[in-house]
């Protein structure tokens, strides 16, 4: 990774881990539901998505912070989707990120909570936006990508097919179409929403688009690279976990080598519609990299 990015990775890391405690500072709930949701929104991780939206609304020119309690919304969805990921009904997972999952900590009714708690509190995040640089209808629009990528037709949608593609090979549509909506969709709406924030064109936000969805299938791809190959150390989960859960993976379906010529496929795509885009490029094609290069 190059001195800028890990400095722009740092730097946004940094604010949005910062900020998310402080959404929570003036609500009137248990105590032991704010530890809950801080225990699992301080576990670590990349932050790539409030990044993305970030690093997306700085391409166009635009000040970082107009996005900043955005970033913290969609890292909260995220976040609940993990601790609900890891429940004993879903995958049951003891540990997340090197840390004991949210349930084995607080238990597993306080854990869907805090889950619960964590989507439906995003929203009302973003809807007491107080900024004269996003108006009334560019937070109906936020509403509106975050929730369809969080929803039905985005995430859950992408888990329940997940759920139902285990214990039987898929075919690679099938496959695709769980990364697309399981992880794809959630990093679409990152990126889309910064463009949003930043005021971007109708064609300008429609290329944003297609680029991110070869994005999230990228990320996708590139976990199930890791999960064969990578270092259990830098994950914070044991290596082989989606074979010892029974899931279709890429080098499942397609070996080892046939998922890095996909991986890069899908790079290329992501690099061709991004370069359509009015903007700085430059940023979003070294996380482009980042992403198909990263071994955590």
């Amino acid at each position: 990774m190059n001195a800028e990015l890990t400095s722009f990775l740092t730097e946004t890391k940094e604010q949005v881990e910062k900020r998310l405690p402080q959404v929570f500072e003036n609500l009137s709930i248990p105590e032991t539901l704010v530890e809950a949701m801080i225990y699992s929104l301080n576990a670590g991780g990349k932050r790539i998505r409030p990044a993305l939206l970030l690093g997306t609304i700085q391409s166009f020119g635009k000040p970082m912070e107009s996005g900043l309690d955005v970033a913290c919304a969609i890292e909260m969805i995220h976040t609940y989707s993990l601790i609900h990921d890891d429940l004993p009904a879903m995958d049951d997972d003891d540990m997340r990120r090197g840390k004991p999952t949210n349930h084995k900590v607080y238990g597993e009714a306080l854990a869907i909570l805090a889950g619960d708690a964590l989507l439906t509190y995003s929203f009302e995040l973003i809807t007491q936006l107080d900024r004269e640089d996003i108006s009334t209808e560019q937070k109906l629009l936020l509403v509106q990508e975050i929730s369809k990528a969080a929803g039905p037709e985005g995430m859950v949608g992408g888990q329940v097919a997940d759920i139902e593609g285990e214990n039987r090979s898929l075919s690679l549509d099938e496959l695709v179409y769980i990364h697309q909506h399981k992880t794809g969709d959630l990093l679409t709406a990152a990126i889309v929403s910064g463009a949003i924030i930043a005021g971007a064109s109708k064609d300008d936000i429609a290329n944003l688009r297609m680029f991110a969805k070869e994005l999230g299938l990228m990320f996708q791809i590139k976990d199930d690279i890791l999960d064969v190959e990578g270092d259990q150390d830098l994950i914070g989960k044991p290596i082989g976990s989606d074979d010892g859960n029974n899931k279709s993976t890429y080098p499942n379906l397609l070996g080892l080598e046939g998922a890095k010529k996909k991986l890069n496929e899908h790079m290329s795509n992501a690099k061709e519609y991004l370069y359509k885009v009015k903007m700085n490029h430059g940023l979003l094609l070294t996380l482009t990299n980042y992403v198909a290069e990263r071994d955590h």
